[in-house]
């Protein structure tokens, strides 16, 4: 057989015996890789005469698109809304330990804090690909501080700021600057907050909504300037009211512009969204549906105390509160168990419960062509998974990046 370095001389990986998710649903095919991307073995086979240089036998393994998770707040005692002076080593770390629960790219998020933390920590934060250093930066998402005192949850009320002086300006001055930022969510009822929503996004920013009393008229006004997500679903905002559904109206509201998907998160921890909630989110709106962690610093740690920005919380099995209430404060749940968690609740597909943590959060964020599927020049960022949705291994760039030992591969 002619040689297969034609067109380039890197090696050519196989993945076989595996199944893939590909267009929606798990097909019986190879998975080919080189040089970090998705390859079609069609153009390869006749256009380069080539063949694999490597081959994988992948023991009828799942084969699905990396992790991608758009809130996460610190982990493995990491808080990313504490200025310390090893903050890069703190985020270092966080990107390596979610590696084994499937997360490829993520959105480091901070909480409401003062000005000196967002100008403290927003120069650290820089936008960076995955790889064995840990999961890909893809931009920081501020939770805050532009958001509703009835509906602050977690979030420390004397830090909480307005725009009504200067609009962008005031966010501007808050924040220091927006170089590295992916995501802001504030509440759209904020005095002159179409004028902020109008700017972020004509930066690329996306906007969501949430901790906010909006009713559906202001959450469908921020929609048509631009806001395209919905942060944790469910959670700080009015409850669903059949006179007014608040945001939660969103998923079925019949404003939204032509062409425009509104994503909402979702915390699909069992904790933080009743099965029942998640249920009728998903059957009313499935393809905006996004699993978040929302994860804390104590995820991966033992109950107790432990920070999240200004507040301390306290960690009881799977719930986190503000020490000493009963607010929930952020999650410890890992996006892996989020997505079987998310499964077993709806009783949706394997595919679905798969694309919304993966092929949902990178449409929200724009970056489809390149993260969330495994489409032909895609990144290979991709994950390897038994039948109950249990990691097994994952690449970034198709280099293994995480295996479990058992693996044997």
């Amino acid at each position: 057989m002619p040689s297969n370095k034609s067109v380039s001389d890197a090696p050519i990986f196989q993945f076989t015996n595996c199944r893939i998710l590909r267009n929606h649903e798990l097909q019986r095919e190879d998975l080919w890789v080189r040089e970090g991307k998705i390859l079609n073995p069609e153009k390869l086979f006749f256009d380069e005469k080539g063949s694999a240089d490597i081959q994988l036998d992948c023991k009828d393994s799942i084969i699905a698109p990396g992790f991608i998770d758009v809130q996460i707040n610190g982990g493995f005692g990491v808080d990313f809304s504490l200025a310390t002076d090893d903050f890069k080593s703190g985020i270092d770390l966080v990107s390596q330990k979610i590696l084994s629960h499937g997360v490829t790219s993520f959105c480091p998020t901070l909480v409401t804090s003062p000005p000196s933390v967002y100008h403290q920590i927003l120069p650290q934060i820089s936008i960076r690909n995955g790889g064995a250093h840990g999961a890909g930066i893809l931009g920081a998402h501020l939770e805050g501080p532009f958001i509703s005192k009835e509906k602050k949850g977690a979030h420390p009320e004397h830090c909480l700021r307005t725009f009504e002086a200067g609009a962008f300006q005031d966010l501007l001055a808050t924040y220091g600057t927006l170089d590295c930022v992916r995501i802001v969510t504030l509440a759209p009822e904020m005095k002159r907050s179409s004028e902020v929503i109008h700017e972020l996004t004509k930066r690329d920013i996306c906007v969501s909504l949430g901790h906010s009393v909006a009713n559906l008229s202001q959450a469908e006004e921020a929609v048509q300037h631009g806001a395209t997500f919905i942060t944790h679903l469910f959670n700080a905002m009015l409850p669903f009211h059949h006179r007014d559904p608040g945001i939660v109206g969103l998923l079925t509201s019949d404003k939204i512009p032509a062409g425009r998907r509104v994503f909402y998160g979702m915390i699909s921890d069992g904790i933080h969204t009743n099965p029942a909630a998640l249920r009728i989110a998903h059957r009313a709106h499935p393809k905006g549906l996004v699993l978040v962690t929302d994860a804390i610093a104590g995820m991966g740690l033992a109950p107790g105390r432990h920070t999240l920005g200004q507040q301390v919380v306290e960690i009881d099995g799977l719930n986190t509160y503000i020490a000493g209430t009963k607010t929930l404060s952020g999650s410890v749940a890992t996006m892996d168990a989020c997505v079987r968690h998310f499964l077993e609740a709806t009783g949706c597909s394997v595919e679905t419960a798969l694309e919304a943590a993966s092929l949902h959060p990178a449409q929200l964020l724009g970056i489809e062509h390149k993260k969330g599927t495994l489409n032909y020049d895609s990144d290979a960022d991709f994950l390897m998974l038994n039948d109950s949705l249990y990691v097994q291994a994952t690449y970034i760039a198709g280099e293994q990046v995480w295996r479990q030992d058992t693996l044997g591969m």
